[in-house]
C-alpha cells in the first residue's frame, strides 16, 4: 500500500491537487506496479510564513522573475 505526503505552500487550485494526485499515482503504478485502488496521496498544505528554505522564511523571499 504506497503512501505520499506532499507538502507544499499553501496556493494550489483544486484542479492542480487533482492532477498531482493522477500523476503520482500513474507514476507508482508504471514504476513499482502498483495498484491505484490502494494508493493513497495527501497533500498538506502549509502556510508560507511556517515554511523556510536556505535560512529565509518563504514568506520574506522575493520571487524569481517568470515563477510567482
Amino acid at each position: 500500500m504506497p503512501y505520499v505526503n506532499l507538502q507544499i505552500t499553501k496556493g494550489a487550485s483544486r484542479e492542480q491537487k487533482a492532477e498531482i494526485v493522477k500523476e503520482f499515482t500513474q507514476t507508482l503504478v508504471r514504476v513499482l506496479g502498483k495498484n491505484p485502488q490502494n494508493t493513497h496521496i495527501v497533500i498538506q498544505e502549509i502556510e508560507r510564513e511556517d515554511w523556510g528554505h536556505a535560512g529565509i522564511l518563504v514568506a520574506n523571499r522575493t520571487p524569481e522573475p517568470g515563477k510567482g
